[in-house]
């Protein structure tokens, strides 16, 4: 089967998507995945054509399909709740939209958003109102709906939620999903077993829905709703089925992305952090767990 693999890279003003594209080729990775601009904050700058061109060119000398790439929205987006920023969260929503486009990419992972005490069903309901709003039938962006942990008030732990809410879009051709191991271990779905979990999503929502997924484990045991992503193979989910999940047959051609967290070290009083990305996917692509690996990456970076 045909193996993408990527990472979470950075979108810098510099040099944008070329910065993108070589970060991703740094690791060894053949897709990414990238937000464009902080996702904690309404900062933007624009898009840079040249720069955009170049870095098309520069993935199709390395065999990277920019069908394969996904941008991520950013976390300030809440559609759940239609309170005094919901109107913000829509405008932003449709500019990040414009931002996808310019930059030639089709897939976007959004969090479906959290009620904060409204409730699941007015959430839902307040989900689908903003994305009918935003979804029109020449938008050729397709938004993927992660699955989420369940953390607080957060719509989506469950396939029947992100179902209701698919159902509910006029234009839901414009709607994917975007697995979350983590997430769904987090959630209580038992991702040990997961030709079960994809037949329980392929009766709910269809398997064809899956647009990527991202490759993450859990510092959690099943369902603690906390969200709490480990390095691969180090924590509750583990190594095996975790490359079970990548290499199941029925997800060949879907993007995985891991979104595993930077290793850090403690250096002249100073705290430093390491991408693990170049170590993990090689793990990956030679299907063996080394746990030294990783704990010896400063050497590689020094």
């Amino acid at each position: 089967m045909e193996l993408i693999i990527g990472s979470h890279v950075s979108f810098k003003h510099k040099d944008q998507l070329v910065g993108s594209v070589a970060e991703a080729l740094s690791y060894g990775a053949n897709t990414f995945m990238f937000y464009t601009g902080a996702p904690q904050n309404t900062n933007r700058a624009e898009i840079n054509e040249d720069l955009t061109k170049e870095a098309f060119s520069l993935m199709q000398k390395n065999n990277i399909n920019p069908l394969n790439v996904i941008v991520h929205a950013p976390y300030i987006i809440n559609l759940a709740n239609n309170g005094i920023n919901f109107d913000f969260a829509i405008k932003f929503l449709k500019e990040e939209i414009r931002r996808v486009e310019k930059l030639g990419m089709k897939y976007l992972v959004l969090h479906p958003g959290s009620h904060v005490g409204l409730g699941v069903d007015a959430g839902i309901k307040n989900i689908i109102e903003a994305l009918n709003f935003v979804l029109t039938e020449d938008t050729n962006v397709v938004i993927c709906l992660e699955t989420m942990a369940g953390k607080g008030s957060e719509i989506g732990s469950t396939f029947n939620e992100l179902k209701r809410i698919i159902d509910g879009v006029k234009f839901n051709d414009k709607l994917m999903v975007c697995m979350d191991t983590c997430h769904m271990h987090d959630a209580g779905y038992n991702v040990e077993d997961f030709d079960s979990l994809l037949e329980d999503f392929d009766k709910i929502i269809g398997i064809d829905k899956i647009a990527c997924i991202h490759i993450n484990d859990s510092k959690n045991v099943i369902g603690a709703h906390k969200d709490r992503h480990d390095n691969f193979g180090i924590g509750k989910i583990g190594f095996d089925n975790l490359i079970k999940i990548i290499y199941n047959e029925r997800l060949d051609g879907v993007p995985k992305i891991l979104e595993t967290p930077y290793i850090g070290e403690v250096d002249d009083s100073k705290e430093r952090l390491y991408p693990p990305y170049k170590f993990e996917i090689e793990m990956i692509r030679n299907k063996k767990f080394d746990p030294e690996v990783l704990k010896n990456i400063r050497k590689y970076y020094k």
